[in-house]
């Protein structure tokens, strides 16, 4: 599978624009491209799908496991003619005290993938070098083979920094973007804006991107870095081999999805397939019932409080989530799907199924957990380990129920329990991808059957 990493010296460099436009070029050229995006992230995947037609990947090492890189990777990239990575925070960047984990260079180094470095030229020229030549010499198993240049102010510019990167770097430049306005992606509190919630907008910025990208690199020297990536030795993951399919009907489980709930990794949704189930995406803004036959229920992670309002005033839909609740169908919920879950999200009335309340702060939570299961929910048994990630700006009173879903230690090392589990309920701020712990997919669809079954 022809290949290419695209990372960066730091954040803001300006890789999305980079990636997405890549994939968005490389498919007008009639290529079937691959998407994948280093690290948690939800949003930049989204852009990317749009870029290429396909679902946006993740490859995390940590949520996931090294070992699952290469097969994940292999599952998302196949029947497509190449595949771009894009990285994650500055390249050598990865879980927070572990070294390399996770990290844009340890992806690169478990797929074997040239690197193509996107460097920020503004405010800099012959300094560029001693940059590229730090970052190509720090690791030697990491092959950077490129240099793609942002926000050059002029021709001038440009020949400034080609002629210090030829002299001291060693590293070909594959092209040079001008300062532009127009690919610009507004953000908000957690990053951008998800291409759920802009639609056209979005659309025009992703094919502005792509003609950039045409327009002011070569991209017939990115391909043939792709191509020289030597071949792939492990088998493509399958959810199929990571689960046992539950036999009898197959339960219907109704996933969120739409604005308020656009966090979800495609993994999840074929683990669950792959047990059995029969995944059914709705739309809590917009649908006022849910689907016909639910027996579970999946609420993944998103932006309800930007549209706390709107969830609010679909009271059938409220009302429907409660008497799904109460007459015991198992409930999944992260991060959003736990506000919408409580009582009350910014005052606005959510669906009461659970006994608390959340509001939005100005304070950022945010990082990857190592989390073991304190009490038996429809997710996970009691003692069951998992890796998570933690990210967003509210506040849940009270932080964890009777029986807390998760106990983990913070960065400080004191002892943390967050989030409510009961026997058919199980809401907590943790993330998942459920390809590092696929257990949890089949429990929950053998939950739903038996529920089924016992109604039947």
């Amino acid at each position: 599978m022809p290949r290419i990493v695209i990372a960066a010296p730091s954040s803001g460099a300006g890789k999305t624009t980079v990636a997405t436009g890549l994939m968005a070029a490389l498919r007008a050229r009639g290529l079937t491209v691959s998407p994948h995006k280093v690290g948690p992230d939800y949003i930049d995947p989204g852009y990317h799908g749009l870029a290429t037609g396909r679902p946006g990947r993740n490859l995390d090492a940590f949520l996931c496991g090294p070992e699952r890189i290469e097969p994940l990777f292999l599952h998302g990239a196949t029947g497509a003619d190449v595949a771009v990575v894009e990285g994650v925070m500055g390249m050598f960047d990865g879980a927070s005290g572990r070294g390399e984990l996770a990290s844009t260079a340890h992806v690169a180094k478990l797929l074997r993938a040239p690197v193509v470095l996107v460097v920020d030229g503004s405010s800099q020229s012959r300094s560029v070098a001693a940059l590229v030549h730090g970052f190509a010499s720090w690791d030697p198993q990491v092959r950077l083979a490129g240099v793609i240049l942002n926000r050059v102010a002029s021709d001038r510019h440009e020949e400034l920094l080609r002629e210090a990167l030829e002299e001291g770097a060693g590293v070909p430049v594959l092209g040079a973007l001008r300062r532009t306005a127009s690919v610009a992606t507004p953000s908000r509190h957690l990053g951008l804006v998800p291409v759920v919630e802009r639609s056209a907008e979005a659309l025009r910025a992703v094919r502005d991107m792509g003609e950039l990208i045409a327009a002011s690199v070569d991209l017939d020297a990115v391909l043939a870095l792709a191509r020289s990536a030597p071949p792939l030795r492990e088998a493509p993951w399958s959810p199929a081999t990571e689960v046992t399919a539950v036999p009898g009907p197959a339960p219907r489980i109704a996933l969120a999805a739409g604005p308020a709930f656009s966090f979800s990794y495609a993994e999840n949704a074929e683990l669950l397939a792959a047990a059995g189930a029969q995944v059914v995406p709705f739309d809590p803004l917009h649908d006022t019932a849910l689907p016909e036959g639910t027996a579970g229920l999946v609420i993944g992670g998103g932006f309800p409080e930007v549209y706390a309002a709107e969830l609010s005033a679909n009271a059938p839909l409220r009302a429907a989530v409660g008497q799904l609740a109460a007459g015991g169908a198992p409930i999944a919920a992260e991060c959003a799907g736990l506000l919408y879950l409580g009582r009350e999200l910014d005052g606005k009335p959510m669906c009461g199924v659970l006994d608390s309340t959340a509001r939005m702060t100005e304070r950022l939570t945010l990082g990857y957990r190592e989390a073991v299961a304190l009490h038996d929910s429809p997710l996970a048994a009691t003692g069951t380990r998992v890796r998570g990630h933690e990210f967003h700006r509210t506040v849940c009173e009270p932080a964890a129920g009777p029986d807390p879903a998760w106990g983990w230690r913070d960065p400080a090392g004191a002892a943390r329990r967050e989030g409510f589990a009961t026997a058919h309920v199980h809401a907590s701020y943790l993330h998942l991808h459920w390809a590092g712990a696929p257990q949890i997919a089949e429990r929950l669809v053998r939950s739903a059957a038996a529920r089924e079954s016992g109604h039947a």
